[in-house]
């Protein structure tokens, strides 16, 4: 017969006891919980010896080689034991509930130290087709997820590789797709920038092909023409990006940006990303232009000179990195030549040796030849202007000054600008705008280099002939990007993202990726939610506790339970088969592939996640609210029964509870929420005048809940600028629903 133990009423007394020893003389550990006459003991599952046990401090000693692992875990569940009891201070509680609770916890630790090597049934994918990806600028992980569920037919995806500057994404990738999945996708923690950025990624790849390279490059500091209105350690991103699509020529590229990217600058922004993309060019094609080059200047008689300083510009496209040094100082020697020749001819000997314009002119052309040198001052005082946050004050416009001034488009401006103020004669001025034109050419993209070339084409009458020859240099196809809802794709919130998605030539276009649900059956946030709204104030939870909907929206009980919906993994609405998106988030959305996964656990560091002893293991983690004093809770409280952060402002004010913080979004509970961001403060929970906890800004992604975010749980200040704990990496996630529906569009047309 079970006994009942009384709640938060009743003092409970929570201890540890070795028990009979083994027949190697090792005791095992005892959790007991005392109450009156009722006890209720339970194994650890922990063995030691007598000698290494403190009784009174009820800790293992150090003379224990696995001292710290223990006492952590024996720490965690006498917490969890007091907290289980106080939460829910009218509740009976049995011994056997007691028991399986406790229990839950020993047997999900005692599973994940079982050593396995591979979570992946591997006989079930026998047959199937495989296709490789590669996830950049991976942050958590949400397109890792989203490509890891997708599958079509007999293909799936396999994961090659994750890459990011941050250690607490290498950390959560590591935990994710390592230890719990038993996946032996690799992690490149390193700045895509870096010279030796590309080798290392090659190192680790092994020479295996990748079908698929995913990432959000930030292209929002471009600016037009190559110069900059904000320098950052951004801006070479987006180009670092598309150097690695040129070497690891994948059949399709995912490219996420902001929805600004379009209209940035009256949508010459998206034009020019659209001209890099068409630019990536396929070099075992590419000699078929060098011949046709070759072909338009023995028909070219009065612009010989631009023709070769366009095939010579050509010959970039096709160079290693090496190559493209030497290539760019022998161009700019080329210039230099012609005009150390032409000196003479428009000033007199003095002149020449000391005119302004004229050694603004040659000093430029000696600058432009030390491109690389000019690119690593670049890089250093971008990182340097970033460590010392120089932003909004007078150091900025004079470090943001100098950047231009050491840009090859400002060095070319400046030597035009010097050919104009010493006003050459008529006789001179073809000789000077053919170096004029020769240093515009040396700094266009391909597709401008395509541009320029037409007038040459026209005169030959070869239009034709080169758009064929184009078709086939040309690697990548792509159609407008487009605008991605979150909601219309299962996701319970209103994310817009803008899509590129680049096709190699032998692949079929994607111009789109059609929506999973329509506008009435879209998830709403209460269904997201409102099975995990059993936390109060400074409390965490490790464990799922039922909900009780009558007591908790009475009088709306059942308009409540009506916005809770079966629907298929995407959202799609199927009352029989279907599960409700709360089940989905605890079952999982991996389709069953990783049957022998380990179960969720949380770490603090590399040290913790490489001693698995350390780990802790339970149903539900991230699931922890930050102590909120009493005017803060008041405020709150307030703005959620206003509805409205606006329309509560005047009566926050009247009360003396009014803040200087610029917004609050209250959740609704019927609709979807606004763009998940990585500040918990700025959302208010449709029913609990609080912040959000990281899982439900996670279930608000569409995470899974077995997807740990690991490391610190936030940061404030300075350290946001270089440090990404969990709320930040849960707010700049790509959602893995939206993500999966990308990589099922790619799956049904890729070859």
């Amino acid at each position: 017969m079970c006994q009942p133990i009384l709640g938060r009423d009743n003092m409970i007394n929570v201890k540890f006891y070795l028990d009979k020893a083994d027949k190697s003389k090792r005791f095992p550990i005892h959790l007991v919980i005392r109450q009156k006459e009722v006890q209720v003991k339970v194994a650890t599952g922990e063995k030691i010896l007598k000698k290494d046990w403190d009784n009174r401090n009820q800790i293992v000693k150090e003379s224990e080689y696995k001292h710290k692992s223990i006492n952590k875990f024996l720490s965690f569940l006498k917490l969890e034991v007091e907290k289980h009891f106080n939460s829910l201070p009218h509740t009976h509680f049995t011994d056997k509930k007691v028991k399986e609770k406790i229990l839950s916890f020993v047997n999900s630790r005692k599973v994940n130290n079982d050593v396995k090597m591979v979570c992946e049934d591997a006989a079930v994918y026998e047959g199937k087709i495989k296709t490789t990806f590669v996830d950049l600028f991976a942050g958590a992980g949400g397109f890792s997820e989203g490509f890891l569920q997708a599958e079509y037919g007999n293909k799936y995806y396999d994961f090659l590789l994750g890459s990011d500057i941050n250690e607490n994404c290498e950390l959560t990738h590591l935990a994710r797709y390592n230890y719990q999945l038993g996946l032996d996708a690799k992690f490149l923690r390193q700045d895509i920038t870096e010279p030796n950025f590309l080798d290392n990624l090659l190192k680790l790849l092994k020479g295996d092909h990748v079908d698929v390279v995913c990432g959000g490059p930030p292209c929002q500091s471009f600016s037009l023409a190559g110069k900059r209105k904000k320098f950052d350690k951004k801006d070479d991103l987006f180009a670092h990006y598309l150097n690695v699509i040129r070497v690891l020529r994948p059949k399709y590229f995912v490219m996420e940006n902001v929805k600004g990217i379009l209209t940035k600058e009256g949508g010459k922004i998206k034009e020019m990303i659209l001209q890099e993309i068409k630019s990536i060019v396929d070099l075992k094609e590419f000699h078929q232009l060098i011949f046709f080059l070759a072909k338009l200047r023995k028909a070219e008689r009065e612009k010989v000179f631009t023709l070769d300083c366009y095939n010579l510009r050509m010959q970039f496209e096709s160079a290693n990195e090496k190559e493209l040094e030497k290539l760019r100082e022998n161009y700019i020697l080329i210039i230099e030549n012609k005009f150390r020749l032409l000196t003479p001819k428009i000033a007199d000997y003095k002149t020449s040796k000391t005119d302004v314009n004229i050694n603004t002119i040659r000093h430029g052309l000696n600058l432009l030849k030390r491109s690389k040198e000019l690119t690593y001052i670049r890089k250093k005082v971008i990182l340097e202007k970033a460590h010392s946050d120089l932003d909004n004050d007078f150091f900025t416009e004079k470090f943001d000054s100098f950047l231009t001034s050491i840009e090859s488009d400002s060095i070319i401006e400046q030597i035009h600008e010097a050919f104009n103020n010493l006003k050459p004669t008529k006789i001179f001025q073809t000789e000077i705008a053919e170096i004029i034109s020769a240093l515009e050419i040396y700094n266009y993209s391909f597709e401008e280099c395509i541009q320029g070339l037409q007038p040459f084409v026209k005169e030959l009458n070869a239009e034709k002939e080169f758009e064929e020859i184009l078709s086939h240099i040309r690697l990548y196809n792509i159609d407008q990007p487009f605008v991605a809802l979150a909601s219309n794709y299962g996701v319970p919130q209103n994310r817009e993202r803008v899509l590129f998605i680049g096709c190699r030539k032998d692949q079929k276009l994607v111009k789109v990726v059609s929506s999973t649900v329509s506008e009435k059956e879209k998830v709403t946030v209460f269904e997201a939610l409102y099975d995990l709204d059993f936390i109060g104030n400074d409390d965490e939870k490790f464990s799922y506790e039922p909900i009780d909907l009558k007591s908790r929206y009475n009088g709306t009980t059942e308009k409540m339970k009506a916005l809770i919906k079966k629907r298929t993994i995407d959202g799609k609405l199927d009352d029989k088969k279907g599960l409700t998106y709360a089940e989905w988030s605890k079952k999982g959305r991996l389709n069953g592939r990783f049957s022998n996964a380990k179960n969720p656990f949380y770490v603090r560091s590399f040290e913790e996640l490489e001693n698995t002893l350390t780990h802790i293991v339970a149903p539900l983690h991230n699931h922890k609210t930050s102590r909120q004093n009493d005017d803060v809770v008041k405020r709150l409280e307030i703005i959620l029964n206003t509805g409205d952060y606006d329309m509560a402002k005047k009566e926050l004010k009247k009360i003396g509870l009014d803040s200087e913080k610029r917004n609050y979004n209250v959740l609704k509970s019927d609709s979807q929420s606004p763009t998940v961001m990585t500040i918990p403060d700025d959302y208010i929970h449709f029913s609990s005048p609080r912040a959000l906890t990281v899982r439900e800004m996670a279930r608000l992604q569409s995470f899974d809940d077995s997807f740990v975010f690991q490391g610190k749980r936030s940061t404030g200040g300075h350290k946001r600028k270089f440090e990404v704990p969990q709320f930040t990496l849960v707010g700049n996630a790509v959602p893995p629903l939206m993500a999966r529906a990308v990589a099922l569009e790619i799956l049904k047309n890729i070859k």
